[in-house]
């Protein structure tokens, strides 16, 4: 039984750190943030996002289930532009 108590010790440890960044954001939307813009404009599913350097790219379907394409600037937040 004492063999096991270092590597359950060791896996609980590494459990409970900190998760690191996917990439550093240096202060620009979150992709949650970005959701939220493109979900007040309509936007209900999501099937697809994309962070490209300054915007972040969603695509899902609308209300009415038609395919939907938003940009999002990812410095303001603004809407950059719709494809429908």
């Amino acid at each position: 039984m004492r063999k096991y108590i270092l590597p359950i010790f060791a896996a609980v440890a590494l459990a409970v750190a900190a998760p690191a960044s996917a990439y550093d954001s240096a202060g620009r939307l979150s992709l949650e943030d970005a959701l939220d813009v493109a979900n007040d404009i309509g936007l209900m599913s999501v099937s697809h996002t994309e962070f490209e350097g300054d915007k972040w790219e969603i695509e899902g379907r609308d209300r009415s289930g038609r395919w939907m394409e938003v940009a999002v600037d990812a410095a303001t937040g603004d809407v950059l532009w719709v494809n429908r």
